[in-house]
């Protein structure tokens, strides 16, 4: 018998750690298992092309809120060239409410619900039966399901969770090269302890975990294949201290060069760990994603979510101050009763710890959550398909949420891009009240200006900031400007060719900064010194705009010194070394004087 496994992720570089669990668990009785990934973005009619030229016996699909349309779009075609192919579904999008999937979508035969291994395993147990006898299949002596009898959905008794989740054969023994130039998802554990209730994970009780030694050897494998990212799905990795600094101390021992990201719970990060990664984790390998949602007690209170934020806003500072651990900030917009002012407030709380990525998404109505339960306690409006997100509140308008997603867009393409961060400290520290009014303003310049309906060359980025600026008529817009080249020229692999400011130096000038340069080589990077030696190399590797404070001497001690400067910065042309930079007087430049 024939078994397709198959989902349809985000993006190609992703990959499906659900299926490869359930091919390793269903292989050894059902060897003739096909595992087979596409995109959101592939073409309906190519991937049903694809599934039918394989012929499988049986047919399974991963469904999560990204990907539950173009799955049903593919499933309804794919039983109209197949109408005998049995269809099973499972995933988080269709484990609960699967009475509604199954009457709304005859062209599912079955819904795995909750955890699959074992259900699957038993699921193709029956169907292979039922191929030998030519009885219809068993579906009722199968716990853990939905399925369809005639005109009736019929529910088999619950099932119990693997309690040994070694018994699960690994999903990464073999099939690696699968993996290459993808993302691969780890599982440490399975759970969370808590109880949040716009999550799917405060439904399942209790957290269970996969030995210590058959991680580590899981890792081994995958780190010594060459995969470049491991993100871990443990809800909370850190709830365990000793397990997780096992596996801590095992990274930083064998990483060799492979990124790890995990979801930790912050405020409870124990000291002697905080003190373990900051003085021990290798710079640039973990990176932690930390979820703090809302700075609203009475909203935390309400979806159940226990969080002392200044113990973690405390974790999050002494990462940072370590500059060896990136990390990922998620708030939620549209929790209940927090109103535009009030997230407003928790934007600001939370931006004033400068984490490196700030993820500003919107409440999605989960199905089986505790948000959806009681969504007339708070008025909520919401989409009535995936993914399920807010429309409105009883204290949080539409026309409020539009606002939010017009930061939400500045705030990506700005902040978390990291294209200009040094301009960006300026504003928001002087510039504007509080860091979320730029972000809102800019956000609602960005929508009257039309620019959301057109794309954008790096060069525009820096052009609209400007023009949004100048509209404003923000205070000391020259120093801003001056910035804005120091970033754009900072951020650059190679000299660009191509400049965003008019006021461009002329040969006298650049000859001149050459000269004023040459007279500094001892205080240069050793590079950048060598390629300042000799005209022809400055030349081919430095890059000279007119700024209007000296930039070197604001950054090394804060004290600001105004007036008509000369910003060179150097492209050194090698992997691995960044750009340097060196500020010299333009009256100085011009009469060739240091």
């Amino acid at each position: 018998m024939k078994i397709l496994l198959s989902t349809l992720n985000a993006k190609y570089i992703h990959s499906s750690l659900a299926l490869r669990y359930l091919r390793s668990y269903a292989q050894p009785s059902f060897p003739d298992i096909e595992l087979v990934e596409y995109t959101i973005n592939d073409v309906t009619l190519n991937i049903v092309a694809d599934i039918y030229k394989r012929q499988p016996d049986v047919a399974a699909f991963s469904c999560y809120i990204w990907n539950i349309r173009e799955t049903i779009d593919v499933i309804r075609n794919l039983k109209k060239v197949r109408p005998d192919l049995p269809v099973v579904l499972g995933g988080p999008e269709v484990t609960y409410d699967a009475d509604e999937w199954l009457k709304k979508h005859p062209e599912f035969d079955v819904i795995v619900i909750g955890e699959g291994e074992q259900t699957f395993l038993e699921l193709l147990q029956v169907y292979a039966e039922s191929r030998r006898t030519g009885e219809p299949p068993r579906l009722r002596d199968v716990a853990g399901i939905a399925y369809r009898e005639g005109e009736h959905v019929r529910f088999t008794a619950p099932r119990a969770q693997i309690e040994n989740l070694d018994s699960i054969p690994s999903p990464y023994a073999d099939n690696l090269d699968e993996l290459n130039n993808r993302v691969v998802y780890f599982e440490a554990s399975r759970g969370c302890p808590f109880k949040c209730q716009y999550c799917l994970s405060s439904i399942e009780d209790g957290v269970r975990y996969f030995g210590l030694e058959r991680v580590k050897a899981d890792l081994l494998r995958l780190i010594r294949h060459g995969v470049k990212t491991i993100k871990f799905v443990d809800r909370t990795f850190n709830i365990n201290k000793k397990y997780a600094l096992e596996i801590f101390q095992f990274l930083i021992d064998n990483h060799n060069g492979t990124i790890f990201q995990f979801e930790i719970t912050a405020d409870i990060l124990r000291a002697d760990v905080l003190d373990f990664l900051t003085e021990n984790a290798p710079p640039g390998i973990f990176r932690f994603e930390i979820g703090v949602q809302s700075t609203n007690d009475e909203t935390n209170r309400l979806v159940q979510r226990i969080q002392r934020f200044d113990r973690l806003a405390h974790t999050v500072t002494r990462i940072k101050q370590s500059g060896k651990i990136a990390q990922h900030l998620d708030l939620i917009a549209g929790l209940p009763e927090e109103d535009y002012q009030s997230f407003r407030k928790t934007f600001n709380d939370v931006f004033a710890l400068r984490p490196e990525e700030l993820q500003l998404g919107f409440l999605k109505m989960l199905r089986g959550t505790g948000v959806r339960a009681r969504a007339a306690n708070h008025g909520y409006i919401f989409m009535d398909e995936a993914p399920y997100e807010i429309l409105g509140n009883n204290v949080l308008s539409f026309a409020d949420i539009q606002r939010i997603k017009r930061v939400e867009d500045v705030l990506e393409k700005y902040w978390n891009a990291h294209r200009m961060d040094t301009t960006l400290e300026w504003l928001v520290t002087r510039c504007f009240e509080t860091p979320f009014d730029f972000f809102q303003e800019f956000g609602d310049f960005w929508e009257e200006q039309g620019w959301s309906r057109i794309g954008h060359q790096l060069e525009d980025l820096f052009v609209r900031l400007r023009r949004f600026l100048e509209t404003r008529e923000v205070e000391r817009l020259d120093h801003v400007i001056s910035l804005m080249k120091f970033d754009y020229l900072r951020k650059q692999k190679h000299r660009p060719r191509k400049l965003w400011w008019d006021d461009m130096l002329d040969k006298r000038e650049m000859q001149a900064a050459f000269e004023a340069v040459h007279e500094r080589l001892e205080d240069l990077r050793p590079d950048f010194a060598r390629r300042a030696a000799q005209q022809k190399d400055f030349f081919k590797h430095t890059l000279s705009a007119g700024v209007s404070f000296d930039i070197e001497t604001w950054i090394k001690s804060g004290e600001l010194v105004e007036g008509d400067f000369v910003l060179v910065v150097y492209f050194p042309y090698e992997d691995g070394r960044e750009n340097d930079f060196v500020v010299v007087r333009r009256a100085a430049a011009a009469s060739g004087l240091a």
